[in-house]
């Protein structure tokens, strides 16, 4: 049987936590931010955790994680 690929594109946007949790980044920090507060801006900076409703869809595309 050959390996698996995954889907390149979700490996690049989450990892998993050592508790099997998938951390993922936040949107809205790209561009037109002068408009976003400076506290929205720095809270968007820190990770978030992928809903549990989208975490097999997720895992499905990373099969080795």
């Amino acid at each position: 049987m050959p390996k698996m690929k995954s889907n390149r594109g979700a490996a690049k946007r989450f990892r998993v936590t050592g508790s099997g949790r998938i951390k993922r980044n936040q949107s809205f920090r790209r561009h037109i931010l002068t408009k976003k507060s400076t506290k929205r801006k720095r809270q968007l900076r820190s990770p978030a955790m992928v809903a549990h409703c989208d975490t097999g869809a997720i895992r499905k595309m990373l099969p080795y994680c």
